[in-house]
């Protein structure tokens, strides 16, 4: 039998030596402006962060950037992916990370789900980034006006129902809604916040090896985000250590 820890090792080591094949040469005919992140292995969990940093810094200057989305980037990338972050953020079309960072195909791994919550799914799929890919940052950002937090808040606050699937979705938020509820300030801010932070310290803590272990050596790093939807900026915070 082969373990779920060599599966994922040995589907690493032939997705990287793919990407080896070609990825100096369409380095090199990268234009100035078109020159896409290094591979997230070859990455620090704080150079991906800055990345973000400076990413999200020229969108609020109002820089144009280059979404490389060029035929050859296309085919270099039909080879094999290496993100250097993979991010855990709400399902809204307000919230598009490649655009709030100035980022193209293949650099952010992204996962959705309404609440930036993390199923059974959405922990998967970090897995896989961070097991095959070697990414080397996980950000979880919520953001301003979260419509599953409003809802959850208000499960907490009129005991609301709501209809098909909605209900049980929300119900992993109400948690962090309960915690914020003693919180100075705004309700719904404050539990956006919790939210992220609960789910941070899931990914921190209460979660596989194949997470653990790399957060242990300091190879990954899983932070918190918080996007303004009024101002475009987004504040990186709950940092390790």
């Amino acid at each position: 039998m082969i373990s779920r820890r060599n599966m994922l090792g040995a589907t690493g080591a032939i997705g990287a030596s793919a990407l080896l094949g070609g990825g100096a040469a369409f380095a090199a005919q990268q234009t100035p402006g078109m020159r896409a992140a290094p591979a997230g292995e070859d990455l620090t969990p704080r150079q991906a962060l800055d990345l973000l940093v400076e990413g999200n810094a020229a969108f609020l200057r109002g820089e144009q950037t280059s979404v490389l989305t060029s035929a050859q980037r296309r085919l270099e990338l039909a080879r094999g992916q290496q993100p250097f972050a993979a991010y855990v953020t709400c399902s809204d079309s307000r919230v598009p990370p490649e655009l709030l960072f100035g980022r193209g195909l293949g650099e952010l791994f992204i996962i959705r789900n309404a609440g930036n919550t993390v199923d059974t799914v959405a922990l998967g799929s970090i897995e896989y980034a961070v097991a095959v890919l070697k990414t080397p940052l996980v950000v979880v950002m919520g953001h301003e006006s979260c419509g599953a937090v409003k809802a959850a808040t208000e499960v907490v606050t009129d005991n609301a129902t709501f209809p098909g699937s909605i209900g049980p979705m929300v119900e992993p938020i109400i948690p962090a809604v309960l915690q914020a509820r003693g919180d100075a300030g705004n309700l719904l801010d404050n539990s956006i916040r919790a939210n992220v932070r609960r789910v941070v310290r899931q990914l921190r803590e209460q979660t596989d090896p194949l997470l653990l272990e790399p957060q242990q050596v300091g190879k990954l790093w899983v932070v918190g985000a918080y996007y303004s939807l009024e101002t475009g900026a987004v504040d990186f915070f709950d940092l390790p250590g």
